[in-house]
């Protein structure tokens, strides 16, 4: 009977190791590769409504990234543009319409604005998301494709013919929640034109955001214990599919890596990342910091309870560094 019990516990206590460590590996590959959200023409004429609110201009922009794979976005600018720009970061299965309440705030304010799809979601070309890897790369032909835009401008009008110097591209920004928060943070640290970033909802490294899904979302203490082999097949047979050391995304790592400005904005709700992720990068930033924990908040929801709030944040922040005497340097 002893024996008996002994093995009942035994297959009772193994069991949910074993289940959570082949769901990660079954789940690996719907991680990379995410429901993609189309860019339809109603959420187009949707966006359109929006910038007509600022009088702001749509422009298409389409950039290769270094691997060839082709970003499908648009350049967005205010009526009196005063060459700072802010890069826009939607979340996972999502597309640039996402962050259409966001750049309504900004150009509003006299920001012009860049909405890109990320690789492998709406309109734009790529196999699969790598949560910052391959993205940050993407972010720098967006920047460079904003520069020679800007170059090719001034040689098409009267700056070339009249001596005045190009208006080049001033400051350059980022914003972005959730995953595009995550590659904004990865951008920024590996292109110093990036001058600062707001990243809300972002994710530390993709082995905490794992625990967390392994927990079922509520409780990360159960993904980093017993259901812990969940994220351990999930980023073991990730690596094997992509050939990416997906260790090495990190959110954490970049904030560490060059002393940038950041602001963190975590939602008090939030069980798809939690604060501890956004904690975990305030920790580690070695730039200016301000983190603010939206209370009551769930999951990128801090423009939609606290609008005012969220506005007086995010527009004083970039005001302080869009204030400064700056040229954005080209690549």
């Amino acid at each position: 009977m002893r024996r008996r019990i002994v093995r009942v516990l035994l297959i009772l206590l193994c069991l949910p190791p074993v289940l959570a460590a082949v769901t990660g590996w079954l789940a690996a590959p719907a991680y990379l590769e995410p429901i993609r959200r189309e860019l339809t023409p109603d959420l187009i004429r949707e966006a359109d409504v929006s910038f007509a609110l600022t009088h702001a201009d749509r422009e298409r922009f389409d950039v290769r990234a270094p691997d060839g794979v082709w970003l499908r976005g648009w350049k967005v600018t205010p009526p009196h543009p005063d060459g700072s720009w802010v890069l826009l970061f939607h979340g996972v299965a999502d597309n640039r319409v996402g962050v259409s309440g966001q750049a309504e705030l900004l150009l509003g304010a006299g920001y012009s604005v860049v909405m890109m799809d990320a690789r492998a979601h709406g309109a734009s070309e790529g196999p699969i998301a790598t949560y910052g890897w391959l993205e940050r790369n993407d972010t720098r032909a967006a920047i460079d494709g904003l520069f020679h835009d800007a170059e090719q401008h001034c040689l098409s009008t009267q700056y070339h013919g009249a001596g005045n110097p190009c208006p080049r591209p001033r400051h350059i920004f980022a914003l972005g929640e959730s995953m595009g928060a995550g590659i904004a943070l990865e951008s920024a640290a590996s292109d110093p034109r990036i001058e600062a970033v707001v990243a809300e909802a972002s994710f530390a490294n993709l082995r905490e955001a794992a625990y967390d899904y392994a927990g079922l979302r509520k409780y990360p203490w159960l993904g980093k214990t017993l259901l812990s082999p969940f994220a351990w097949t999930l980023l073991y047979r990730g690596e094997k599919l992509t050939g990416i050391p997906l260790a090495e995304v990190s959110p954490v790592k970049a904030v560490a890596s060059r002393a940038f400005p950041v602001l963190l904005i975590c939602d008090e709700k939030d069980v798809a990342l939690p604060c501890r992720h956004s904690r975990m990068i305030y920790d580690a930033a070695r730039g200016p910091k301000q983190l603010w924990v939206v209370p009551n908040a769930y999951h990128t929801a801090a423009l939609g309870f606290y609008p005012d709030e969220f506005k007086r944040r995010v527009l004083g922040f970039f005001g302080n560094y869009r204030n400064a005497a700056h040229v954005a340097p080209a690549d």
